[in-house]
């Protein structure tokens, strides 16, 4: 009887974060779509979505040559190999600190998440808008999902697991809310720290792989294989391995 009540708990705290990490992709694809949509009808609007620092010179004022140069740039030399691993570093600790404040924002209210995400949406299709009126959308969301699946997917992670801790503080059920915290604390901590092993990940992608493969084709078959190697590792590996004595 108490092993069966321990495992619809653990169920309960797998659905809820499922439902969040869904809920926070659909923000996503919102906010590409509603992006895409306003810079294709008014190219000036790519302004109000992508922040300076972010657009990087990549701008409707840019010319075609500069656009496809920041799709293929590819630092050489030894010099090149140190500004990579540097990069790789710092992208890691930018989205650590994204995660951390989507962690926080589901603790606290959970509904902000999805819509931080399609904020991120929106500079995402802007930028979209902007390679496609070039001819090179494809070339672009090459060069994107390879490290945006698993980016992004540990950003609603980190969102999921602040919400199942904002979870026990508001519906406390029959335990105090500080027994909530303790029996739900445990797994909360381990969605974040795989969504911090993704973002190590996203980070050496980004900072490195795509930095230094050129070749399209290249780039969809390993956003195709983050697609493949997620999907089955959170809907299939571990299962029927519950760790003992779990509350």
């Amino acid at each position: 009887m108490f092993e069966l009540i321990r495992a619809n708990k653990r169920r309960s705290v797998l659905l809820i974060a499922g439902f969040v990490v869904i809920l926070g992709l659909v923000g996503l694809a919102a906010g590409i779509v509603t992006g895409y949509g306003l810079t294709r009808a008014d190219p000036e609007a790519y302004y109000s979505f992508v922040p300076a620092e972010l657009a990087a010179g990549r701008t409707p004022a840019a010319s075609t040559a500069e656009l496809r140069k920041d799709l293929y740039s590819m630092p050489t030399g030894a010099q090149g190999a140190s500004m990579l691993g540097a990069f790789a570093t710092f992208l890691f600790t930018h989205n650590a600190k994204i995660g951390i404040l989507c962690f926080a924002l589901g603790a606290a209210a959970g509904a902000p998440v999805p819509l931080l995400l399609f904020y991120n949406g929106l500079g995402l299709g802007a930028m979209a808008a902007l390679y496609r009126g070039r001819g090179m959308g494809m070339e672009f969301w090459a060069w994107v999902l390879p490290l945006g699946i698993t980016e992004l997917t540990a950003i609603a992670l980190c969102g999921a697991a602040g919400m199942v801790l904002g979870g026990c503080l508001l519906f406390p059920g029959r335990h105090t809310r500080l027994e909530n915290l303790a029996r739900r604390g445990r797994q909360a901590a381990l969605l974040a720290a795989g969504a911090v092993a993704m973002f190590f990940v996203a980070g050496l992608i980004e900072g490195i792989f795509r930095q230094m493969v050129q070749a399209p084709s290249l780039r969809w078959s390993v956003a195709l294989a983050t697609v493949v190697l997620w999907s089955w590792y959170f809907l299939a590996a571990g299962r029927g391995h519950e760790a003992p004595g779990e509350p």
